[in-house]
């Protein structure tokens, strides 16, 4: 054979490969069989074997039952997350934000559901979380032991203020975090899908 003859025979070769796969490929898309069929020394044909309607039914049904499987895991899986917010010094607003997450916790325990709660205090309603004023102190350290679905944040930039204005070290009770401002942790949670209420 010449040397031109070898060239075209494996350029052939390639050529024929290379449709092969493209059509293996499009036939695995389609979810249907290959059938190839060639005449000697002819082009090779290729066909993609149309589905029986009954196979097409089939794909159609398990594709809607795996939607439905992955719908319900997804929605088992779900977190639920909520913010509540205490911007003032007032006991019976800072109960009132207690009983909301404790009902939201218990709610979501009872139907099997995760929630994350997070109580967000600033301006007066820093007071909640200060350790040396709080009127809920030792309802929130209760409530810490028995609820860590619920999380508290102190804003930092309330504190800094009640600092200076009144000359001393606020502390924060032990079971709150300080972020830096407790509006921009609002939105920032707000903007990943946080639920914000204002008890």
């Amino acid at each position: 054979m010449s040397k031109c003859g070898h060239i075209a025979a494996t350029a052939m070769t390639g050529a024929i490969a290379l449709v092969v796969s493209t059509a293996l490929s499009a036939a695995q898309d389609a979810e249907r069989p290959l059938i190839l069929t060639s005449k000697p020394h002819t082009t090779i044909r290729m066909q993609v074997a149309k589905p029986s309607a009954k196979s097409t039914a089939a794909v159609q049904t398990n594709k809607r039952s795996a939607l439905a499987l992955a719908t319900e895991a997804a929605a088992k899986k779900k977190e639920h997350r909520l913010i509540l917010q205490v911007n003032t010094n007032d006991p019976a607003a800072m109960n009132l934000a207690l009983n909301n997450a404790m009902n939201v916790a218990q709610y979501y325990k009872e139907i099997g559901e995760q929630v994350k709660i997070e109580v967000v205090t600033f301006g007066p309603g820093l007071h909640m979380l200060r350790d040396d004023t709080s009127p809920v102190k030792a309802r929130i350290e209760t409530m810490a032991l028995s609820t860590p679905e619920i999380s508290y944040k102190a804003c930092g930039n309330t504190q800094e203020n009640m600092h200076k204005a009144e000359n001393k070290d606020i502390p924060i009770i032990s079971q709150a975090q300080v972020v830096k401002s407790g509006v921009i942790h609002i939105m920032q949670l707000e903007e990943h899908g946080w639920t914000y209420v204002k008890p």
